[in-house]
């Protein structure tokens, strides 16, 4: 740790640009802000496209529905957020919350033939977006993708 010196940040960095934490602060914002523009025209906001994507690709490789717990687990997004989202994404008849055959306690989430559509659509300027954004890393694309992988899964 460096010692502060005239009111100055008592940080073990001598300049910001060397912390990690930081820097993934500035990129995820200016990633998201590109998301944000992306989506814009689509009328959803970055977590509603998250959880309506993570819920189709979820309900496609399974027999049995899709909890909302389920959902906030796979997306690793706050129970309580995700149950506030999922209620915005009903209301906009882009899913359905349903009684779930065999958990009394839970309700079973299922994406409207209009939510799929939707999203279908979105994924594409999403997935564009992503191109553009991660273009500079280059053919150290892959190496930053399984560093990104790694750090999910601690």
């Amino acid at each position: 740790m460096h010692e502060a010196e005239d009111g100055r940040l008592r940080s073990r960095f001598r300049t910001a640009e060397e912390s990690h934490g930081l820097l993934l602060w500035q990129v995820t914002n200016r990633w998201q802000a590109a998301q944000r523009a992306a989506l814009a025209p689509f009328d959803l906001t970055h977590v509603q496209f998250v959880l309506l994507a993570s819920l189709t690709y979820l309900a496609a490789g399974r027999a049995d529905p899709v909890r909302q717990r389920d959902l906030a687990e796979y997306a690793a997004t706050d129970p309580m957020m995700t149950s506030q989202v999922v209620r915005t994404l009903a209301q906009k008849g882009l899913l359905e919350r349903r009684d779930h055959p065999s958990d009394r306690r839970a309700k079973a989430l299922v994406a409207t033939e209009a939510g799929v559509a939707l999203v279908n659509r979105a994924i594409v300027a999403v997935e564009a977006c992503d191109e553009e954004y991660f273009a500079p890393l280059g053919a150290s694309g892959g190496a930053f993708l399984r560093s990104l992988q790694l750090l999910r899964d601690r």
